[in-house]
């Protein structure tokens, strides 16, 4: 159990009087849309086979929703596939890379583990353009005669790309975005991501597990007249008898998929159209505007993107003015109190929190967070 006892009772400051409704400020899985109960869920599917009518359906359903409020264009491709947004950007790399030099960016754990799997598992030897924590690459550096790879939303370390102005219109090679924390909280440039993927846990606060991959005409074309020189897994393989196996973007999975996180899925897109047209982006501003008011009003508090341009409005990294001790005690703190959960930087990051501010967060609890961390600070430092 959490030791929450103080060294000096006497010192321990009052608890505010009102905890936020919905505690959940993971930055995945993250907060199920508000209203979302199990029973809700349809259950025509469960049982069924994935392949079976109403399977399909669903599927088709499930990609239709995304395609309508993703505004995506009709040339671009959306396909459901295994382990997440991982499995979905190792799909992209290992069916794509080879045919072209490589840059790889990173600026957080995950742009990190891209680079790792490219020097490391495909031997490409990439050009890699690095930045600390808490900043962006140089982005006028990448050469677009090569593929190149980037984190849209670096959910550890709260850093974005601003926009998709320094991706080349004439690019010769392919824009390949890890989007997880992304999508459906900005509007992203289509024309000029060749590749996306996502995963629904983020902004959507769905279930783990599978991963969206989106696929521009570009990629397409790459998929179709390419062929690695390394042997791809059954999970990975896009193409069959040198054609982009379509199946898999009208909801023919290449395994079974789980119908309940399909389900899931089915009820955060239809929460999310509810909204309206920008509804997810306007909610995930929101919590991001009122966090900032918390941290802009506290000297001890501080974000770890400095840049304002550059700095996520979903993972929203925090520095603390404290040892890291402290700022472990303030986590576990909070989560005793059932005020706050995870909210724990990233174990690769800088000693901090992280405060998921996507849609399915309300701003509300954002708001009486502040009181709750300004108590948990000076508990932590009292004890």
């Amino acid at each position: 159990m959490t030791d929450t006892t103080l060294a000096d009772a006497t010192n321990a400051p009052a608890k505010p009087a009102t905890k936020p409704a919905r505690p959940y400020f993971s930055s995945g899985p993250c907060a199920k849309p508000p209203g979302w109960d199990a029973a809700k869920l349809a259950d025509a599917t469960l049982g069924r086979s994935h392949r079976s009518k109403i399977g399909k359906q669903r599927l088709q359903y499930c990609i239709d929703l995304m395609r309508e409020l993703l505004k995506l264009p009709d040339t671009h491709r959306i396909g459901i596939v295994p382990g997440s947004d991982t499995g979905a950007f190792e799909m992209a790399m290992w069916t794509m890379l080879g045919a072209r030099p490589v840059t790889a960016l990173a600026w957080e754990s995950f742009g990190e583990g891209w680079v790792t799997d490219a020097v490391k598992q495909l031997k490409i030897d990439p050009t890699v353009i690095r930045a600390d924590y808490g900043e962006l690459p140089d982005l006028a550096q990448v050469d677009w005669s090569n593929d190149v790879l980037f984190t849209w939303n670096g959910t550890t370390s709260g850093v974005r790309v601003p926009n998709g102005d320094w991706i080349a219109d004439d690019r010769e090679g392919l824009s390949f975005a890890d989007a997880t924390s992304g999508v459906f909280a900005y509007d992203l440039p289509w024309d000029k991501i060749d590749v996306a993927t996502f995963s629904w846990q983020k902004v959507l606060g769905g279930e783990g597990a599978h991963g969206v991959l989106i696929l521009g005409p570009r990629a397409v074309e790459r998929l179709e007249s390419y062929t690695p020189a390394w042997p791809l897994p059954k999970v990975f393989r896009l193409v069959s008898k040198g054609k982009l196996a379509e199946g898999v973007f009208k909801g023919e999975t290449i395994n079974t998929p789980s119908m309940l996180a399909v389900e899931d899925a089915i009820f955060s897109l239809e929460w999310a159209k509810s909204l309206g047209e920008n509804g997810l982006i306007a909610r995930s501003d929101a919590n991001a505007r009122a966090l900032d008011e918390i941290v802009q009003t506290r000297d001890w508090l501080g974000h770890l993107a400095t840049d304002p341009a550059s700095r996520s409005t979903t993972s929203v990294c925090l520095t603390v003015d404290a040892e890291e001790a402290v700022i472990k005690k303030m986590v576990s703190l909070l989560e005793a109190e059932g005020a706050a959960y995870d909210i724990g930087g990233y174990r690769d990051a800088p000693p901090g929190l992280r405060i998921w501010c996507g849609a399915t967060v309300d701003t509300a609890d954002i708001l009486a967070l502040g009181p709750w961390l300004d108590w948990a600070y000076a508990a932590a430092k009292a004890a």
